[in-house]
């Protein structure tokens, strides 16, 4: 079987709802079979997240309220890539930038995922940010409750492998930096 065996034929899309950040997507598609129905989605802009050691090896975090859990939760510096970024690194950048205040000696690439594509279409591009330092001055959106902090890599790493940690992004940027890069690392 190939991929065009389970091909949707996508026969018209519109937004029914749009709002900071994302749109509410509805498809109408004719399934494999024939049946036409629709389908709504998420439709978001690609991400960053961004993974910050300083030269200590410390990692810089953020704890920052989430309306849609209802309480703070520990984090990265994460958000939208925007059109004047240019790639995933001036992205990865900015966004530490604005967040902590923290500038990124080197910046590199880790992995990207598709975090939940039965649902919405965002892709998140993983980098690792390397020899970080304070500059104090932050430019948070309207809209950010933020407070920056560091905190030793392996206390993150505890926290994200025992349920200390809820935030997806963070847990999938330890756990795939830990897979993939700590080795190397050393």
């Amino acid at each position: 079987m190939d991929e065009d065996d389970l091909r949707w034929e996508t026969t018209d899309s519109a937004v029914d709802y749009t709002c900071p950040g994302f749109d509410v997507r509805r498809d109408e598609v004719t399934l494999p079979d024939g049946t036409e129905t629709d389908y709504h989605y998420v439709d978001e802009p690609a991400a960053v997240v961004v993974l910050p050691f300083t030269a200590d090896g410390d990692v810089v975090v953020i704890d920052e309220w989430r309306q849609a859990v209802g309480r703070v939760n520990r984090g990265l510096p994460a958000g939208s890539m925007e059109d004047d970024d240019g790639d995933v690194e001036a992205a990865a950048r900015r966004e530490l930038r604005e967040e902590t205040g923290y500038e990124a000696g080197t910046v590199s690439r880790l992995f990207s995922v598709e975090p939940t594509n039965g649902i919405a279409n965002s892709a998140h591009h993983y980098v690792v940010a390397r020899d970080c330092t304070p500059t104090g001055s932050r430019d948070l959106d309207f809209n950010e409750s933020i407070r920056v902090s560091t905190t030793a890599y392996d206390d993150l790493l505890t926290a994200a492998i025992t349920d200390a940690l809820h935030d997806g992004r963070t847990i999938t940027a330890v756990t795939g930096y830990e897979l993939r890069e700590r080795d190397a690392d050393t």
